[in-house]
Parts: C-alpha cells; sequence; structure tokens
C-alpha cells in the first residue's frame, strides 16, 4: 500500500509558480510530482492539488498524456478504476524540475521583488 499524498504538499506560496520554466499547463508540474512515487486515482490527486477545479485536473492529465508523460490505465471492476502513473519520459522530468525548483527557492525574494517592481510600473503607466 502506497502513503497517501499528504494535503498541504504543496503550500500555496509553492516556489513552483515563480520558476520561469514551464512543463505543460500550469498544473502539469505539480501533478508530475503526485506522481513520482507510483500511480495515483484521481481522487488522490485532488487532496494535494486541491486548489485545481476537477476540470482543470482533467485537463492537466489529457495534457499531460497527450504529450507522453503520464500514462491513464482502466482496470475493469465496478465502479471501474484508473490510475494515472509518469512514464519513463514523465520521469525523466523529475530531476530537472527538482533544479528549477531549488532555483526558485534560491531567488525567491528577487523574483517577488520584480513581479512587484513590474505591476508598480505598470500601475503607474495607467
Amino acid at each position: 500500500m502506497r502513503e497517501p499524498l499528504p494535503p498541504d504538499m504543496f503550500d500555496e506560496i509553492c516556489p513552483s509558480g515563480l520558476a520561469p520554466i514551464r512543463f505543460g499547463d500550469k498544473w502539469a508540474p505539480l501533478v508530475i510530482a503526485c506522481l513520482e512515487h507510483g500511480p495515483r486515482r484521481f481522487s488522490e490527486l485532488r487532496v494535494p492539488l486541491r486548489r485545481v477545479t476537477p476540470k482543470g485536473l482533467t485537463k492537466s492529465l489529457r495534457g499531460l498524456e497527450r504529450d507522453g508523460l503520464v500514462s491513464r490505465t482502466s482496470h475493469p471492476g465496478t465502479p471501474p478504476r484508473v490510475e494515472y502513473e509518469l512514464t519513463p519520459l514523465g520521469r525523466s522530468l523529475l530531476e530537472p524540475m527538482k533544479v528549477v525548483c531549488a532555483w526558485a527557492g534560491e531567488h525567491w525574494e528577487e523574483l517577488l521583488d520584480a513581479r512587484e517592481a513590474y505591476d508598480n510600473r505598470r500601475r503607474e503607466a495607467r
């Protein structure tokens, strides 16, 4: 049995949101991180990804599947059970993502300052 995903796996102030590199859509890196330790059902993914709407999570999973990063397996039964799992290509993103997240964590203050300065300049230009 796998350990359940912690509900606080992703803090609202997660450095991944500041990373200038995107892997897929907005939620894709978080989905990939959730699948790092093995296959998960949709309902399991919803626990740490509670800020994502079900529609948004479905869209993200479909995009990751389309890109060959995630596989979807449907298991027969009543009700049918569907699991999502990283493919070898998806697993190859884990290390680069960790590097990008570490970089964002190291430059957190600079990134926030840059965004604030940009937003202030835009407000003043109006």
